[in-house]
């Protein structure tokens, strides 16, 4: 028992939403990728970032049995809303992100101001004994230097690691071997200004210097 024993445990797992069936139809169900809070944690989380022909089909409608392969199974689950709220940890608050949405800097941003601290989970096993789980593991590394949160990272194969709030591995599991991962973090609050702004400074930055070389360039043509 998680909160007799005081712990806060997080499960990756597939949740269903009964929704009515249309026109006389029976009811549906929709499938999600989620994770849950349990014993001292609590909250339910739906993945928003689904990976395409893998979690979802684009154009299913004109797909499906037309060619076998994308008949997936468990490929038609729906996506989680924007903007729901952190889980809870006891007195603490947490964002959790599922595989691959680590990677979007602004989804990330708009989530962590008002946490504590940052979770990812990840099945890496996809990528084999390639760059691949590594290439991921940098990329969390960046989502907490953006924030200044500490990022609790954890896979079925690698890499397994605690995060912190500059982008450094505290202590991590080697690739490929069972484990527990055992570290302590200090929870911090507030946000940073890309927290708060995301990409966008970024983005205008670079289109207002693209703007200044075309305005040089015809300048240049024209003085010819």
């Amino acid at each position: 028992d998680g909160k007799a024993q005081q712990q806060a445990v997080v499960l990756g797992i597939l949740t269903a939403e009964a929704v009515a069936g249309e026109m006389g139809e029976d009811d549906r169900y929709r499938i999600y990728n989620s994770l849950m809070g349990v014993g001292t944690a609590s909250g339910l989380y739906h993945k928003q970032k689904l990976v395409p022909f893998g979690e979802y089909v684009p154009l299913a409608a004109l797909l499906r049995g037309l060619i076998s392969f994308f008949d997936l199974p468990m490929s038609d689950m729906a996506r989680g809303a924007a903007g729901q709220p952190p889980l809870q940890a006891g007195a603490y608050r947490f964002m959790p992100f599922i595989c691959y949405e680590i990677v979007y800097p602004d989804l990330v941003a708009e989530q962590s101001a008002d946490v504590e601290f940052l979770v990812t989970v990840s099945n890496d096993t996809w990528f084999g004994e390639s760059i691949g789980p590594l290439q991921h593991l940098q990329i969390a590394r960046m989502r907490a230097a953006e924030n200044r949160k500490p990022l609790l990272r954890g896979t079925n194969n690698g890499v397994t690691a605690l995060i912190d709030p500059h982008g450094e591995i505290v202590t991590r599991l080697p690739q490929f071997e069972a484990g527990v991962l055992r570290a302590e973090f200090q929870p911090r609050s507030g946000g940073t200004p890309f927290s708060h702004t995301g990409s966008w400074p970024v983005i205008g930055a670079l289109l207002a210097y693209v703007l200044l070389l075309v305005t040089r360039r015809k300048n240049a043509q024209s003085q010819r």
